[in-house]
């Protein structure tokens, strides 16, 4: 059985070199004094089992197609229990920075070694970019990148967060037992709430099933019932004198009875330091008036072809108390609260796009997966300050696309110091080879 093992950075080092600086190996010989041309380098696994599938090695005379494993030392071949791994016998070359064994497969054959060095240079660079106390390990490296690598990049990067997020959104419908619409009813609630209040929203949402809604949805005052009763903010609001407030507590105690519902706690609810009209009471008034003149949401979603589309769709406003009240109980001067374009744009950018292309993986249907990277190319980026930080390091993003690439990028290399597996890093890397 395969071992988990623990891959060190030196055995990372030569994992790069392998497969970046593959074609500078040609020509070198083998521990057994065989001459090595290396036609592909195969594919980095990244899960248990040799290090690269599929490879193709010249061998003196013979070609070779198979597996290559690499390892700081020969003997931790058999350190990792490969010698006695079946799914191992395929190996057609071992790499390594010290030969200190014979490499022997299960089946018996032995398998031709291949010494690698690390250049001090490629070491030393390294170490100065994962010891990096910087915003981003190559913050002072970056101008050595040209454009087109990373505009390349950036072009992969949006896939990887697409396909990032098209894990989250199936264990979302799995955990609706398999509902599109219920899955997307939460994400878009939870968007709701933007970032200081996804957490309840997303909670609100759990508790408040959308058949549930729908039974009401023609009766915009029993919406409301639900939504700020199940919020739990009826109840933070309830020593409040008003009148509208009394009649949702009054037609919620009835509606909770009837569904069974137990709400959440209405103090996670964040107001502090934010701007009326984007508190959470705004934002349920607006989800409500959503519900109630919406149908088939999710299928209209998946049709749309353009963000002009969704923006008609989730255009919403409130009930008529709200435009005077951003909060039970305390008039304010009337207006009408539409939800804005940015908002809209977070929930394009944020669910309908990652739904858009995780329900066209489902489907087989590699045209409406494209249709949500075209949608993200129409909008702007969002603000935040990833994007800004990369801007001032000379990274522009130009569309929403590239923004997501951006934060991806941030996110799950620069923070985790994976400069071995960014092609920005390995750029600057390569030079020191």
């Amino acid at each position: 059985m395969q071992q988990q093992t623990f891959i060190t950075m030196t055995e990372k080092l030569l994992h790069f070199i392998w497969q970046f600086k593959y074609r500078q190996l040609n020509g070198t010989l083998t521990s057994q004094g065989q001459k090595v041309e290396i036609i592909d380098p195969g594919i980095q696994n990244n899960d248990s089992g040799p290090d690269f599938f599929n490879a193709k090695v010249k061998i003196d005379d013979t070609i070779w197609a198979g597996n290559v494993e690499i390892h700081v030392n020969a003997s931790d071949w058999y350190t990792h229990g490969h010698n006695s791994d079946p799914a191992y016998n395929n190996v057609i070359l071992h790499v390594v920075q010290h030969n200190d064994k014979v490499t022997i497969a299960e089946n018996g054959h032995q398998i031709s070694t291949l010494v690698l060095q690390i250049s001090e240079n490629l070491e030393k660079e390294h170490n100065e970019l994962i010891n990096s106390t910087q915003w981003i390990p190559c913050a002072d490296k970056l101008k050595k990148v040209d454009s087109l690598t990373i505009s390349a990049f950036t072009d992969r990067l949006m896939v990887e967060r697409l396909e990032n997020k098209t894990l989250f959104v199936e264990v979302l419908v799995n955990s609706t037992n398999g509902s599109w619409e219920e899955a997307f009813y939460q994400a878009v609630v939870r968007s709701f709430g933007l970032s200081s209040n996804a957490l309840p929203a997303e909670m609100l949402a759990k508790s408040l099933p959308l058949k549930t809604l729908a039974k009401h949805k023609n009766n915009l005052f029993q919406l409301e019932a639900l939504i700020f009763g199940q919020s739990g903010l009826l109840k933070r609001f309830g020593d409040i004198e008003d009148a509208y407030l009394i009649s949702l507590k009054i037609e919620y105690s009835y509606l909770q009875k009837k569904f069974s519902l137990t709400p959440i706690d209405g103090n996670l609810w964040k107001f502090l330091r934010m701007r009326p009209s984007a508190f959470p009471t705004v934002r349920l008034a607006q989800l409500a008036v959503l519900v109630h003149e919406s149908s088939s949401l999710f299928s209209k979603t998946m049709n749309c072809d353009s963000f002009d589309c969704m923006a008609k769709l989730f255009k919403t406003t409130t009930s008529e108390y709200w435009q005077n009240h951003y909060v039970f109980g305390k008039t304010s001067t009337k207006k009408i609260k539409t939800i804005g374009q940015n908002t809209i744009s977070v929930i394009a950018i944020n669910v309908a796009a990652p739904f858009m292309y995780a329900y066209g993986k489902s489907k087989g249907n590699e045209e409406l997966s494209g249709k949500a990277l075209k949608i993200l190319e129409q909008l702007k980026p969002e603000t935040n300050s990833i994007i800004s930080n990369f801007a001032e390091l000379g990274i522009q993003a130009k569309n929403a696309a590239e923004g997501q690439s951006l934060i991806h990028l941030k996110k799950n290399y620069c923070d985790n110091k994976e400069c071995l597996r960014c092609p920005l890093g390995a750029k600057i890397l390569l030079k020191k080879v």
